[in-house]
């Protein structure tokens, strides 16, 4: 079992190897990759050395003390949190080495075909279809909200494969090349003005058997392990003191003190507490993640990142008052990176609505919270049994 002092000493040997000062970051990237110091816990040739998880940050230390270039891991978010640990755990030996160092380095981005506007927060009753035809499988279907879809080159992506077997049991999961024919990415215009999500239509999408993940049908419990680190990436970021949303409100708190009501500011205080517990139990969710047991905790935590997000954001426009309320940049654009705290406090309000929906409703994390993590019972379901071509559409 390699230690904490050979992995420190495997970063030196690298570090020594391909200075950062000298190095173009791509090269350093890759020999990172080789040298099995990119997640450590993976497999040897697949940019690990089969170590505890919980070293990682014994690597990362020693590289950013160093000033070691990182793989910008916000761009390419959707490919390490949820794309690669899926097909680590459930891909072929050949899909791993085909896409898990293009995808570390950055080299080709992803994104998530999942959510349908059909299927609403009911994921698992999605109609996209995918029909074999010998080594290939032909897919049909439309979804939407997809994060990066402008950008990518691969995508993970599931498809209802049997009608006949009931909603959860008729879905298989791929790996769609967005750049085939039949892949049509659309932008999808927020209310904010931007268009970072997007429609994406599938007609006749030829993807070759070898793309296929896991068995026929068992895409949904696939599907589950790609949901569960969505849910820690996104509420298990990490963040400074005051490094979220709650940042740029504390500021002008401070800076405008002729802004300030009593009510206000215990409303404030309230909501900095709240912040902070938020960001102490962010930072619990990736210790427990380093340990290798991401749990459904993620969810809650994910939950409690888009509550705060909304009541803050209402709070810096209560707090502004007129000057809250303008909005003065309406052009469409289309940003590679979520921008949760940029611009203005008007930006920020209508952003943030968008964060009860984005990787699983509010609703849908409650039941997983209340089931999963407070073990009640679960809610009756009258389609657990029945055909998904029989449901109600």
């Amino acid at each position: 079992m390699i230690e904490a002092t050979e992995l420190r000493r495997r970063a030196r040997d690298l570090l020594a190897a391909h200075p950062p000062a000298t190095t173009a970051p791509a090269d350093f990237l890759a020999a990172r990759f080789d040298a099995g110091l990119a997640w450590v816990h993976y497999p040897v040739g697949l940019g690990g050395l089969g170590a505890p998880r919980a070293l990682q940050t014994v690597v990362d230390a020693e590289l950013d003390a160093a000033g070691a270039p990182d793989n910008d891991p916000r761009r390419i978010g959707i490919g390490l949190g949820m794309a690669a640990p899926t097909i680590l755990a459930h891909g072929t030996d050949e899909q791993k080495r085909r896409f898990l160092r293009p995808l570390w380095l950055g080299e080709e981005v992803w994104c998530q075909l999942f959510s349908e506007p059909g299927a609403g927060s009911d994921l698992a009753a999605l109609g996209t279809r995918a029909v074999r035809d010998g080594d290939t499988w032909v897919v049909d279907g439309q979804k939407v909200w997809t994060s990066s879809a402008h950008l990518a080159r691969w995508a993970i992506l599931i498809a209802r494969t049997d009608p006949d077997a009931p909603k959860h049991r008729g879905i298989t999961y791929f790996l769609c090349d967005m750049t085939d024919p039949g892949v049509e990415v659309r932008p999808l215009r927020q209310i904010t003005g931007e268009a970072e999500f997007n429609e994406v239509f599938l007609t006749g999408v030829r993807i070759p058997d070898s793309h296929r993940v896991g068995e026929v049908g068992d895409g949904w419990a696939i599907a589950r392990t790609t949901l569960m680190n969505e849910r820690v990436s996104i509420g298990g970021t990490p963040v400074p003191r005051e490094g979220g949303m709650i940042g740029p409100v504390s500021r002008t708190w401070r800076e405008r003190p002729e802004l300030r009501t009593h009510d206000l500011h215990q409303r404030l205080l309230d909501l900095w507490v709240e912040a902070e517990v938020a960001r102490l139990t962010g930072e619990r969710l990736r210790q427990q993640l380093a340990a290798g047991r991401p749990g459904p905790e993620g969810s809650a935590t994910k939950l409690s990142f888009a509550r705060l997000n909304q009541q803050i954001s209402g709070l810096e426009v209560e707090l502004l008052g007129d000057e809250g309320l303008l909005y003065g940049e309406w052009t469409m654009r289309r940003p590679e990176l979520v921008d949760f705290t940029g611009r203005d406090a008007g930006y920020r309000y209508l952003r943030s609505k968008g964060n009860s929906i984005e990787g699983g409703t509010s609703e849908v994390l409650l039941n997983i919270v209340a089931e999963r993590v407070l073990g009640l019972p679960a809610e009756p379901r009258d389609d657990k049994d029945v055909p998904w071509k029989d449901l109600a559409k």
